[in-house]
């Protein structure tokens, strides 16, 4: 029987996502009350500028009052989309001491204080949902956190940025250079006017946090998550890695060891065989690889960002928050309690795919062999040009940690033949 008294929402940030968040709750408000089992009523919008025109919202429930608006008490659910740190995490934390359960898309915080915040909910018997942090439209925390609560899951390997993925992909497909690339990125909108935060990989790192987080049941914050930014990358390397049958894509690369007594997290950028599913994702997509025990190799595909995904993902964990608050219940909160510890890049292995420039003339290759024998890192293939006294030359190792690698090539900086290292590149996927 659908009850009549309807869950009040407020809404704090109404910007591209926060605006369609708003739309969707008026323009499928009779949906959304048949899957609830209660209506749902916008009961306030915070934002910063309050005299902007807002399509479709009441200009009654516009308040630049955040912090009243969350403690006003009879606020079921709170939805955060206006990003950041402050005055995010002290909204929410609020939100929580009066009452309400929390829906966000704000990964950063998340990344940063997840355990904090899910402490605080639990403190208040509350929920914190936050599908749309990760992958836009994509579900995926969803399933992490509950499909997949019975498995083990060993590795999560993905494109979680539409931007750099937009990027690489006109790079891989038009020969680009990576500034020319960008440029037509800003211009379709893919990419901010700065657009530091994605091509240096600091938004990729905060999903990784969260996904490393929920995948191992182990608290993985930001500063955690290794990270690589991908302004480095030229066209020669997609022309080398064409030659080894491979592309380039900037993967979040969430991996439990070996022995499985610790984890990694890590983003940069990598070669991934062509054969590889995530080497067929293009455009400003996403996709997430997810590898477990029991369920094998899955993926994930869809868009990974803009205003109508982002607010799908914001809807569905509305639906499942005011849900839970009918019923008295609340959903999974953290699970942390293997509490693995997170290793170090330099623990990670990997293969590469190095590029030297080196003098063309006898016994380079022999020289350069014997560094990375004498450091224990086991040569895979190798391929050489020259011509007028220099060469280059290509080196693809087996798979090798990163710590034994650098030792490696600061060992063949010192080579006099040696005349710079153009490149090198993980190359994952296999």
């Amino acid at each position: 029987m659908m009850r009549t008294h309807p869950l009040k929402v407020a809404l704090l940030g109404c910007g591209v996502v926060g605006s369609e968040v708003a739309r969707i709750m008026t323009t499928h408000a009779a949906d959304l009350a048949a899957r609830i089992g209660a209506p749902v009523e916008l009961a306030g919008v915070a934002v910063r500028r309050p005299s902007k025109v807002r399509e479709g919202i009441d200009p009654a429930l516009i308040t630049t009052d955040a912090t009243a608006l969350v403690k006003r008490g009879d606020i079921d659910v709170v939805v955060e989309v206006i990003g950041g740190i402050e005055p995010a995490r002290t909204l929410i934390t609020t939100a929580f001491e009066h009452g309400a359960s929390v829906v966000s898309a704000n990964k950063a915080l998340l990344a940063q204080d997840g355990a904090a915040l899910h402490a605080a909910a639990e403190q208040h018997d509350k929920d914190l949902y936050y599908e749309a942090a990760v992958a836009g439209a994509i579900p995926l925390i969803r399933p992490l956190r509950e499909s997949l609560a019975g498995d083990k899951v060993n590795r999560v390997l993905g494109i979680v940025n539409g931007t750099t993925n937009f990027i690489l992909d006109k790079m891989d497909s038009t020969g680009a250079g990576y500034q020319e690339a960008l440029d037509e990125a800003t211009a379709l909108g893919y990419a901010e006017a700065d657009p530091t935060a994605d091509v240096e990989g600091f938004d990729a790192a905060a999903k990784a946090a969260i996904l490393a987080g929920i995948a191992f049941h182990t608290r993985v914050r930001l500063d955690d998550v290794y990270r690589e930014g991908m302004t480095e990358v030229t066209a020669a390397d997609f022309a080398s890695a064409k030659e080894m049958g491979c592309t380039i894509k900037l993967l979040a690369i969430c991996e439990r060891a070996e022995d499985g007594q610790s984890v990694t997290a890590r983003v940069h950028p990598a070669m991934i065989p062509l054969t590889h599913p995530l080497a067929s994702v293009r455009g400003a997509y996403n996709a997430v690889f997810v590898e477990s025990d029991a369920s094998g190799q899955l993926m994930f595909y869809g868009p990974g960002a803009g205003g109508s995904p982002t607010a799908s993902a914001v809807l569905g964990d509305l639906v499942a928050v005011c849900r839970n608050r009918l019923s008295g219940a609340t959903g999974p909160g953290e699970s942390a309690y293997a509490a693995l510890p997170v290793e170090g890049m330099g623990d990670v292995v990997t293969r590469y795919h190095i590029s030297l420039d080196v003098a063309d003339k006898p016994g380079v290759l022999a020289q350069v062999a014997t560094v990375f024998a004498e450091h224990g890192v086991s040569i895979d293939t190798v391929r050489q040009q020259g011509k007028d006294g220099e060469a280059s030359l290509v080196v693809v190792t087996h798979r090798a940690s990163d710590a034994a690698l650098g030792g490696t090539v600061e060992a063949l900086r010192k080579l006099d033949t040696v005349r710079g290292v153009a490149s090198i590149m993980r190359v994952e996927g296999e």
